[in-house]
């Protein structure tokens, strides 16, 4: 059910935004939808997600229509604020929004439509778990109007899964991909090493198999190991191991180059696609900070430079809707250090960059020191971008400290 929501100013019940709000309505505008629902919690996991036995109170049949409820009420809500827009990109994430019928993510999607639009040539996304694609899933979504699947593959290695607490057949992944590429999807496949027992041969397998599977899209995460999971309990047991940082950078070094050779091009720190039109936009956007609007429980917001986050639970949720109300819990205005600063973070970790000019004081002066340690690209600093390294990946956490200094 992942951790505390943060603290923050009470959000107003009608969901209004501040009169003094500036929204630029030509800026593309992402929407979010959160599907909350697993079989199972993964031991790792540490996203706001509920398995049946968790819901009290909240019924997954009528989840698609409490999720359209808050679309129909931000409609309203950015109407009064003057900045209703088309969805530029939208992205069903979770949990597993494949674990409800493919109708009913295409009613969510139809609400997004009815109340904002969706832009021509808009970027569409489904994550997904192998075991619940088939070609009839792939073609109710593809017909409804989304565009890209995201597989969870995260290994091709069993004992790998298990220690993940992943339960798919991994031989199930193929059928899902073939499944998308029938209904005309693009497809994307996600991976997460630096598991307990994974040796580098385990990663490179996986790196293989899904190279094999010809997706246009790879996501790899480093395995975090998150406060309150089973994984941390287990770790601090010692049950198993913690993932060691050496492995996971060698783990790193190892994607790149065989992504890499295989046609894949590095556009995040942790994403690789082939070519431009198959980067993730939907994720683009988070990373340059534009605006997005998250529908469900315990979704974020960013319009205008105000965040916002919704209720956790399904069931406080679905409350809070049912009596017209918004189910948003509380909300912040970042200053302009705060802004700054994140988009040093986010800006740094996307293959274009960030410009020179928005470092200030002592991060300007450490660029030169970070060209020579071989962290960022020289050429694109004499040019005005900082531009991560290869080393830089592997360290940009270190980086943005030394940026932000």
């Amino acid at each position: 059910m992942g951790g505390p929501l943060p603290l923050g100013d009470p959000a107003p019940v009608d969901g209004r935004l501040p009169a003094d709000l500036a929204i630029d309505p030509a800026a593309d505008f992402g929407v979010y939808l959160h599907v909350p629902f697993c079989r199972v919690r993964c031991g790792y996991c540490d996203f706001n997600t509920y398995t049946a036995s968790e819901l009290r109170g909240a019924r997954q049949d009528d989840f698609a229509d409490t999720l359209a409820a808050e679309v129909r009420l931000a409609g309203g809500v950015m109407d009064a604020a003057g900045g209703r827009r088309a969805a530029s990109t939208v992205f069903f994430g979770g949990g597993t929004p494949t674990l409800l019928p493919p109708g009913d993510l295409a009613r969510m999607l139809q609400a997004v439509r009815d109340e904002f639009g969706i832009a021509e040539g808009a970027e569409v996304s489904v994550e997904a778990n192998p075991d619940t694609v088939d070609d009839t899933v792939a073609r109710t979504l593809a017909d409804a109007g989304v565009t890209r699947l995201s597989i969870g593959m995260q290994s091709a290695r069993p004992h790998v899964l298990a220690v993940l607490d992943r339960t798919h057949d991994p031989l199930n992944v193929a059928t899902a991909v073939a499944a998308a590429r029938r209904a005309g999807l693009d497809v994307s496949v996600d991976l997460i090493y630096g598991a307990p027992g994974e040796s580098l041969d385990d990663w490179r397998a996986s790196l293989e198999a899904a190279i094999a599977l010809e997706p246009d899209h790879i996501s790899a995460y480093a395995l975090i190991v998150e406060d309150g999971t089973k994984l941390a309990r287990q770790i601090r047991s010692g049950a198993v191991a913690e993932p060691s940082d050496d492995l996971q950078a060698d783990m790193y070094e190892l994607a790149d180059e065989l992504l890499g050779a295989a046609g894949f091009d590095w556009y995040e720190v942790s994403n690789w696609s082939r070519g431009v039109s198959h980067r993730s936009r939907h994720n683009l956007a988070y990373w340059r900070g534009t605006d997005w609007w998250g529908f469900g429980p315990g979704a974020h917001s960013h319009v205008g430079g105000l965040r916002w986050w919704n209720v956790k639970h399904p069931a406080a949720y679905a409350q809070r809707l049912a009596a017209l109300e918004s189910p948003a819990a509380a909300r912040e205005r970042p200053d302009e250090t705060a802004r700054r600063l994140e988009s040093v973070l986010l800006r740094s970790r996307i293959r274009d960059g960030l410009a020179v000019s928005e470092i200030l004081g002592e991060g300007r002066k450490a660029v030169a020191s970070l060209i020579a340690d071989g962290l960022i690209e020289g050429r694109d600093a004499v040019r005005g971008r900082i531009v991560l390294t290869l080393r830089g990946r592997l360290l940009a956490d270190a980086v943005v400290r030394s940026l932000t200094a």
